[in-house]
C-alpha cells in the first residue's frame, strides 16, 4: 500500500514541477476556479498543464478546457478527503513527514561548496603525491590541555625542520607513527581520496611543495608535520593475475623455492597461462581461476609487488619472479585502467563525500549562509551562568534531569525564533549518550561541545522550516505530496475497496452492463491421460479405447486392480495451447509421449468444443472489477460535483489562450 502511495506521488511530482517562466507572466496569480470557495490559481494550474502535457502544452483553448476538467476533478477528491479529515490521520502525517525530510535533504546542502569538495577530489586523484611526516598522536576528543600540548610538540618539529634539521632524524626521533618511524617517516606515493577523518592531511600535501615542510596538519590521529617529495601521473588501478611459489622455512628449502619461480616463468613463456598456475601455483585460491588476484591501486599490497605490476607495459606482459615476504610471485597483467573522465567519476565521488568527513566543509558552509540569513544572535552570559551552576559528577550521569520549570532564558535565537535554556536542556536529555561521554573531562567543555551541536541542530531545523518560504518549488512539490495522497486515501475509500467489497453491487452491475463484454472464444475441453507404465500394447490399447469412450468409462477399464492411469481435465480457449492447433477437433488424439526416466507415457484427446460464450462474473471478475471502478468513479465525482460548488473565471482562463 506504502509503494502505491509513493507511485501516486511520484506521479504528482512529475506532472508538479514548476514553469517558473510562464507563471512569470501572471505576476499577480488571479484565482482561475474555486472547488467549495477553495481558491486554484493560475500560477499551480500552469504548473501542472506544462508539466504534464510537456511539448504537447500548447495553450490551446481545447487542450486547456481538457486538462482544466481533469485537474477540477482532482480537487474535488482532494476537498472531500480533507471534509473527511484524512490528513489529520496519525499515520498520513507521518508519511508525509517522511517525505519532507526526504525532500528537504535537497535544500540543506551547500551546493556550490560540494560542486568545489567533488571537483577538488578528482584534481587530487590525477596525482600521486611521495610523502613523508611526523605523527604525534591526539585524539579529537583529548581534552584542551593535551591537545595544546600535542600541537606544540609538533609545532617545535615543525621549527626545526624549517631551520634545517634532518626530517628523516626527525621523525626517527620523535614521530609517533610506528608503520613509518624506522623509515624516518616516510610513507611513500598516496593518492587521493584518502580515508575518512585525513582531508585536511589530504589538502595539504597536494597543496604543498616538493622539498618544502608547509605547516602542522591535525587529523583524526593527532597532528602531523608533512614533507612532500614528490609528484607523479596518477597510476589508476591495474588489473593482475599471479602465479605464487611461497617461502620456505630455511635458506636451503628457499633456494629450491626461487628455481622452482624460475622454472614457473619459462613454463609461463612455453605453455599456456592457465596452465602454468595449475601446475605451479601454490596459492590455492587463485590458481583455479587463472591466478586472477583483481584490480587494484597503489598501497593495496607489497611495495615490490606492486612495482612490478605497474611496470608491466602492456596487458599479457609476464613479469620474472618478484619477492615479497609471502614467497616469488609471476605476475601477468591483465589490464590497465586509468582515472575515468570526471563526468564518470562524478555521482561516485558525490556520494563518497557525503559519507567523508570533508563533507563537514560544505555543512559549515551551509549552517554559516543560514545564521547570515536568519541575523543569527547568541546569550553567552546566560550560557556561562547556567553552565557555571552545573556539578560534573551529576551532568556527565544519567541522574542529571531537565529543569521541570522550564526555565524561558534565551540562548540564541533564528530569525524571530528563540531558542531558551528549557530547549537546550531539551537537547541534552536527547543527548544523554554524548553528555554521559564526558565523563573524566571538565564540564565546560563537554557543555561547550554540546552547545555547538544544538546551535548545529538549531540552524538546520530553522532552514528547514523555512523552505516552504524561499522555495516556491519546495512549496509546491510539497502540496502536491499531501494532496496526491489525499487523493489516494479518499480514492481507496471511495472507490477502490467499494469496488472490491460490494459483493451484491458488483454482480448487479455486471448483470447489467457486462454481460456480452466478455466473451469466452471457442474453447476445448481436454483430457490429459498418463499411463504408470511403458508397456507399448497397454498403451495401444489404452489409446483405442479413449479415442471412442468418455473418461469415466476409461478410467473404469484400466484401474480395476490399481490405478495405472491418471487423468486431468483443462479447458483452453483456441489459440492459447500450441499443443492443439493441428487437433482443434472433437475425438482428436495426439501422439504419445514417453518418459524413460519415469517408465510413463502420456497423450491427450479433445474431448468436445465449446461454441462462443458470455464469461460469467467468476471468470472475468477482474476486468469487471476495473469496470466497476470506473463506474463507480464517475458516480463520486457527480456528487462531488453536486456537493461542492466549482466556479471557473472564464475571464482568467481565456487570457491562458494562446491564440494561434
Amino acid at each position: 500500500m506504502s509503494k502505491l502511495r509513493l507511485l501516486v506521488a511520484i506521479f504528482l511530482l512529475w506532472v508538479g514541477m514548476t514553469n517558473a517562466q510562464r507563471a512569470e507572466e501572471y505576476l499577480d496569480d488571479p484565482v482561475l476556479f474555486t472547488v467549495a470557495q477553495t481558491p486554484v490559481r493560475v500560477s499551480e494550474f500552469l504548473q501542472i498543464y506544462t508539466k504534464s502535457n510537456q511539448q504537447k502544452a500548447d495553450f490551446s483553448e481545447a487542450s486547456l478546457r481538457e486538462y482544466l476538467d481533469l485537474y477540477v476533478k482532482f480537487k474535488l477528491k482532494v476537498q472531500k478527503a480533507r471534509e473527511m479529515r484524512l490528513d489529520t490521520v496519525a499515520a498520513f502525517r507521518s508519511e508525509l513527514e517522511g517525505y519532507r525530510r526526504q525532500l528537504a535533504a535537497a535544500y540543506l546542502v551547500d551546493r556550490e561548496v560540494t560542486e568545489k569538495l567533488i571537483r577538488e577530489a578528482y584534481e587530487h586523484m590525477k596525482q600521486d603525491v611521495e610523502v613523508s611526516h611526523i605523527l604525534i598522536l591526539c585524539e579529537k576528543s583529548a581534552p584542551p590541555a593535551d591537545t595544546l600540548a600535542a600541537f606544540r610538540r609538533a609545532n617545535a618539529l615543525l621549527q626545526k625542520a624549517l631551520a634545517g634539521a634532518d626530517f628523516a632524524q626527525l621523525a626517527r626521533d620523535s614521530s609517533e607513527d610506528k608503520s613509518s618511524k624506522e623509515n624516518g617517516g616516510y610513507v611513500g606515493f598516496i593518492t587521493a581520496l584518502l580515508p575518512d577523518g585525513y582531508y585536511w592531511f589530504e589538502k595539504a600535501i597536494y597543496s604543498a611543495k616538493p622539498g618544502v615542510v608547509p605547516y602542522v596538519v591535525r587529523s583524526f590521529q593527532g597532528y602531523h608535520v608533512i614533507k612532500v617529495h614528490s609528484f607523479r601521473p596518477a597510476r589508476g588501478e591495474v588489473e593482475v593475475a599471479h602465479i605464487l611459489i611461497r617461502k620456505g622455512d630455511n635458506e636451503e628449502a628457499n633456494s629450491l623455492k626461487r628455481q622452482r619461480a624460475d622454472s614457473a616463468y619459462a613454463a609461463a613463456q612455453q605453455m599456456s597461462w592457465d596452465e602454468a598456475c595449475m601446475r605451479y601455483s601454490e596459492d590455492q585460491v587463485s590458481a583455479a581461476k587463472g591466478g586472477y588476484v583483481g584490480a587494484f591501486g597503489i598501497n593495496r599490497y607489497q611495495r615490490s609487488f606492486e612495482e612490478a605490476a605497474f611496470a608491466l607495459e602492456k596487458d599479457g606482459a609476464i613479469s620474472p619472479p618478484v619477492e615479497t615476504s609471502v614467497g616469488w610471485h609471476i605476475i601477468k597483467r591483465l589490464s590497465r585502467r586509468p582515472l575515468p573522465p570526471f563526468e564518470e567519476m562524478r555521482r561516485a565521488l558525490s556520494e563518497r563525500i557525503k559519507r567523508d568527513s570533508r563533507s563537514e566543509v560544505a555543512r559549515r558552509s551551509l549552517i554559516q549562509r543560514i545564521q547570515h540569513e536568519a541575523n543569527f544572535r547568541e546569550f553567552p552570559q546566560n550560557l556561562q551562568a547556567w553552565a557555571s551552576q552545573q556539578v560534573d559528577s551529576i551532568f556527565h550521569t544519567f541522574r542529571w534531569k531537565p529543569d521541570s520549570t522550564a526555565p524561558q532564558i534565551p540562548l540564541m535565537q533564528y530569525g524571530d525564533r528563540i531558542y531558551t535554556l528549557a530547549d537546550f536542556e531539551e537537547f541534552l536529555a536527547r543527548s544523554s549518550r554524548d553528555r554521559m561521554r564526558g565523563m573524566g573531562f571538565p564540564v565546560e567543555q563537554t557543555i561547550a561541545i554540546l552547545y555547538q551541536n544544538w546551535v548545529d541542530e538549531a540552524a538546520i531545523a530553522y532552514e528547514e522550516s523555512q523552505l516552504d518560504k524561499k522555495y516556491p518549488e519546495f512549496r509546491h512539490l510539497m502540496r502536491e505530496y499531501e494532496e496526491g495522497m489525499l487523493l489516494f486515501d479518499a480514492a481507496k475509500i471511495e472507490v477502490w475497496d467499494r469496488a472490491n467489497t460490494d459483493t451484491l453491487g458488483l454482480q448487479r452491475y455486471f448483470d447489467e452492463n457486462l454481460k456480452t463484454k466478455y466473451l469466452w472464444d471457442e474453447r476445448a475441453v481436454v483430457s490429459f491421460y498418463t499411463l504408470k507404465s511403458d508397456d507399448s500394447t497397454l498403451l495401444k490399447k489404452v489409446r483405442e479405447f479413449a479415442a471412442k469412450n468418455a473418461p469415466e468409462a476409461v478410467l473404469k477399464k484400466f484401474n480395476k486392480k490399481a490405478e495405472v492411469l491418471v487423468r486431468l481435465e483443462k479447458t483452453y480457449e483456441k489459440g492459447r495451447n500450441k499443443d492443439l492447433d493441428n487437433l482443434w477437433r472433437a475425438g482428436a488424439l495426439s501422439e504419445p509421449k514417453r518418459d524413460a526416466a519415469t517408465k510413463t507415457a502420456s497423450f491427450l484427446k479433445v474431448e468436445r468444443l465449446l461454441p462462443p460464450s458470455p464469461k460469467a462474473l467468476s471468470e472475468a471478475r477482474g476486468y469487471a472489477v476495473a469496470d466497476y471502478q470506473d463506474y463507480l468513479e464517475k458516480k463520486w465525482v457527480e456528487q462531488l460535483r453536486a456537493q461542492y460548488p466549482v466556479q471557473i473565471n472564464e475571464d482568467v482562463f481565456n487570457a491562458l489562450i494562446k491564440r494561434q
